[in-house]
């Protein structure tokens, strides 16, 4: 039996002991790690804050103040044969843009790359992901096809909605297919791929904004929407300012029997997300954050979560007392 004194690349504990050393030198440097996201780490105060966000053996890091900035890399590169490649203009298969006006972020060459790998390149174009009240089910009667290579490409397609949300909701449905995909399942596929082709450029934009910017969100939900299941679909949205900084399309857990039921799960889910983002731009920015806004479109659910002991539908009639009734 052998005994490693140090990690090795490509051994199970590598990562870890990696992450660990990273974490330590960081520690020693003065940042804090965020509570809410572990893979961010702060320094300094709210007037001149340095954030460092980690993946891996890569670093972004950003702040308000460019000294600050210039002192950090000098400790690491005291620390570690560490490479510095300027300003960001590419991380993790993202192409940012930055300008005056803001920053936005695209992944053209990574859609480009999609499309002829999965041999739509050069396809005719499509305007929008998929038609209107389209329909699949898990029970099909046409050929099935290659699962392997239909994963891979839905695989894909969910690492685009990074800065995509236009497509978050579509490329969702048709994940949940991926078990025994058939012809008819690629078809809907392709036809996401036919909208890619067509918005090869669209993105994210974060624009600047000296005010103050408070986070609001979206939600929303169907009806029993999956044609196995009958269980609903959950949209959420958050924004920063007008900026989109959080979207999230998913089948609901349980099966609701209203659409006020539907809305309220989705609300949840919705709440549970923005009391995650205000607590990790607190930390962020090291000062409070203000509250966080919550737009729904369902009477009903909104009455049942300003008073969730009395349901917003016992108010359109009388209700005699329990004494008085008799089976």
């Amino acid at each position: 039996m052998l005994k490693l004194d140090k990690a090795l690349y490509g051994l199970k504990q590598a990562p870890r002991a990696w992450n660990t050393k990273l974490d330590t030198c960081l520690t020693e440097l003065g940042f804090t790690r965020c509570t809410s996201e572990h893979d961010v780490y702060g320094r300094g105060t709210a007037s001149s804050r340095l954030l460092v966000g980690v993946y891996m053996d890569d670093l972004i890091i950003t702040g308000s103040d460019a000294q600050e900035i210039d002192r950090f890399k000098v400790e690491m590169k005291n620390m570690f044969a560490m490479s510095d490649l300027g300003l960001l203009s590419y991380y993790l298969g993202i192409e940012v843009r930055q300008n005056a006006s803001g920053i936005s972020i695209c992944q053209t060459a990574y859609a480009q790359k999609l499309l002829k790998r999965s041999g739509m390149e050069g396809c005719n174009p499509c305007h929008i992901p998929m038609e209107p009240r389209f329909k699949l089910s898990k029970i099909s009667t046409a050929p099935p096809v290659d699962a392997t290579e239909s994963r891979s490409i839905v695989g894909s397609l969910r690492y685009l909605v990074h800065t995509r949300p236009d497509i978050c909701y579509v490329v969702g449905y048709v994940s949940r297919f991926m078990e025994a995909p058939t012809t008819e399942h690629l078809a809907a596929v392709k036809h996401i791929l036919r909208y890619v082709a067509g918005t090869l450029h669209f993105g994210c934009q974060f624009r600047r904004n000296s005010g103050v910017q408070v986070i609001a969100g979206y939600s929303d939900s169907d009806m029993a929407g999956d044609v196995d299941t009958r269980k609903s679909t959950t949209g959420l949205v958050f924004f920063l300012g007008s900026s989109p900084v959080a979207w999230q399309s998913q089948k609901q857990k349980t099966v609701a029997l209203s659409s006020c039921e539907a809305e309220y799960v989705a609300a949840t889910t919705a709440v549970c997300q923005g009391v995650w983002l205000a607590r990790l731009l607190s930390e962020i920015k090291d000062s409070a954050t203000g509250c966080v806004t919550l737009k729904i479109d369902n009477k009903s659910a909104i009455s049942l979560a300003k008073n969730p002991v009395q349901a917003p539908w016992t108010s359109l009639s009388s209700a005699a007392p329990l004494k008085d009734w008799h089976g």
